[in-house]
């Protein structure tokens, strides 16, 4: 389907900027949220569909967005998780031969807003020279002055809870029940690809909503606990930061993604800080300090944790290094069944040079399992 005609939109920045554009679909429309960029070539349906992109505006800097459709197995959630989206090109029509619908049809579904034609290389340009911030995008251009007072009143990320938002509401088991492996999750924005990672390698899940104590979670009787990817400030998650600590006290193996990296750093002293622009793109490069080779990983954070404080903490091994900024990437902890990692393993979408992470977490389960088994 085509349209000739397409209504104007714009994206006001808060601080000032407008980028122009066109409303995909002639639709009429207003979104808020922080701006943000993903330089990944493919999976923009994955992408939609992370919970930890919750209420951003995304920018995709490929060229072509919707080219090759969507398909129903192509998602890390139940629905769309974005805010909005800001395109060059936005292709209506598709040619994949395995998708189940076009990308506007499934964008439809969910009422997601989008505007395309916008200059997306300058503006990628200028939120890395100026950093990620608030942002509107809307199809009422004759209202400027409006939309900025409507804009002043979005919060910040920085100390924005957003957890509570996409967590499961109630337990819920992924796998086969007969997997030799029991897992309890802690869902503060889990993706579905990571839960098909942890049942093909022999576990059977069981997701626990973002507030669930230890006590919840203990009860399932676990062999490995893990802590899930998610949106938002990670500082607010006094929670999950207090479940993760009494894990760490029974030194049953606990694995770490993402927001679950930054939570257990906390748990262990270290502060978070929020990123000037963010990793978000399947193309990062990390250096693994302990074998010394490269990965190209999947990133997907706004925010990192502190690096000096890592280093100070005699309890704490950095493990892997972004090699672009020399952020911390992944840790351990000296002498316990506990590490985390900043970036995706899971890589969906991505590569898939970090899937050995979850390889490790079931050795370190089923190792731990052989000590407690009596001889």
């Amino acid at each position: 389907m085509k349209y000739q005609t397409k209504k104007k939109a714009l994206l006001l920045l808060a601080d000032g900027t407008i980028f122009y554009g066109k409303a995909v679909g002639n639709q009429e429309g207003t979104a808020f949220g922080e701006v943000c960029f993903n330089t990944g070539m493919t999976g923009y349906q994955e992408i939609f569909t992370d919970p930890s992109y919750f209420g951003q505006l995304m920018v995709t800097t490929n060229a072509h967005i919707g080219n090759y459709g969507t398909n129903s197995e192509e998602v890390e959630s139940d629905s769309v998780k974005i805010a909005g989206l800001i395109c060059k090109n936005f292709s209506y029509e598709y040619s994949r031969p395995n998708a189940d619908k076009s990308l506007k049809e499934f964008m439809d579904e969910s009422s997601l807003f989008a505007i395309s034609d916008v200059d997306t290389r300058a503006l990628v340009s200028y939120i890395r020279e100026n950093g990620a911030m608030n942002a509107v995008m809307s199809t009422d251009v004759e209202n400027i002055d409006n939309l900025k007072k409507e804009l002043e009143k979005v919060p910040s990320m920085e100390g924005l809870e957003l957890a509570s938002r996409v967590s499961a509401k109630e337990p819920y088991c992924y796998g086969d029940p007969d997997a030799p492996y029991k897992i309890a999750a802690l869902d503060i924005g889990i993706k579905k690809n990571i839960l098909r990672n942890l049942a093909q390698r022999g576990g059977y899940i069981k997701v626990f909503p973002y507030n669930a104590s230890f006590e919840d979670m203990s009860a399932f009787e676990p062999d490995g606990y893990f802590i899930s990817n998610g949106p938002g400030d990670p500082e607010p998650l006094h929670e999950a930061v207090k479940t993760t600590e009494q894990i760490m006290e029974t030194n049953t193996p606990l694995f770490g993604i993402c927001l679950g990296h930054q939570v257990i750093a906390l748990a262990k002293g270290v502060s978070t800080y929020k990123m000037y622009n963010g990793h978000r793109g399947i193309n990062h490069p990390v250096l693994n300090l302990e074998t010394g080779k490269g990965e190209i990983t999947s990133q997907n954070h706004g925010f990192a944790i502190n690096r000096e404080e890592t280093e100070a903490n005699p309890e704490l091994i950095i493990t892997h290094l972004h090699l672009n900024d020399k952020t911390v990437a992944a840790m351990r902890v000296k002498d316990k069944n506990v590490f985390s990692v900043q970036y995706h393993p899971e890589a969906s979408p991505g590569p898939h040079d970090a899937a050995y992470l979850f390889d490790q977490y079931f050795e370190m389960i089923a190792a731990n399992v052989d000590d407690e088994v009596p001889v």
